[in-house]
């Protein structure tokens, strides 16, 4: 009878250290999307609508206002907080969230710089940023992000010139930069790839430095 409550105890035991392993294993993805989250909460200045208020421990952070995630692994899939009236910066940590395919914060008062860590989320689709108060030049090494399909970031503060790497997002639908202060090189005018299937292609109204090519006028 010892013997056998024994083996029952080392069973147990076993069953719980091996259920922590998995948990170690599988849940490592899903924290690190839980606390790139909570530093991009941590950079939220004003929020008259307290939309950060589900954003705490009491649930799961597939649950929180504006997070969709993935049915099968639990990872953030969509950040989607737009006319929200927030007031913050984008933190670096948002390239954190390595399953990321929307992120969508337009219509806010979001300021400061575009991190180029946003670069590290290649799974990105569509980035919206439009109306805001975002300022510094576009980082170049969103090119990396290969799977792009939209890129709107007009009514902002940006400046300088678009990175010329911005012509391998062979991908890209939709490019929307007007009310900017950006200018264009030759070589990235000459060369940007047409689209497709363009919905638009919004680059009258960003102050460029010379005319630009008919065929994005489409």
């Amino acid at each position: 009878m010892e013997l056998s409550s024994s083996l029952c105890i080392q069973a147990f035991v076993f069953l719980c250290c091996f259920g922590l392993s998995i948990t170690s294993i599988f849940g490592g993805g899903n924290e690190t999307d839980r606390l790139a989250l909570l530093d991009f909460k941590a950079k939220i200045t004003l929020d008259p609508l307290e939309v950060m208020g589900s954003w705490n421990d009491s649930i799961h952070f597939c649950q929180w206002q504006g997070v969709t995630c993935g049915r099968r692994h639990q990872r953030v899939i969509k950040l989607d907080l737009q006319s929200q009236s927030l007031v913050g910066s984008i933190l670096s940590h948002v390239g954190n969230l390595s399953f990321l395919r929307q992120l969508i914060l337009a219509n806010n008062g979001f300021i400061h710089a575009i991190p180029p860590k946003v670069g590290r989320s290649h799974r990105l689709q569509n980035l919206r940023l439009e109306n805001n108060s975002i300022s510094g030049q576009f980082p170049s090494n969103i090119s990396s992000c290969t799977n792009l399909l939209s890129i709107m970031v007009s009514f902002n503060q940006l400046v300088g010139e678009i990175p010329v790497q911005l012509t391998t997002l062979s991908k890209l639908q939709e490019f929307s930069i007007g009310e900017n202060n950006v200018d264009f090189r030759v070589a990235f005018r000459d060369s940007i790839p047409k689209p497709n299937h363009a919905r638009s292609q919004d680059l009258q109204a960003a102050n460029l430095a010379a005319q630009q090519p008919r065929h994005l006028m489409q």
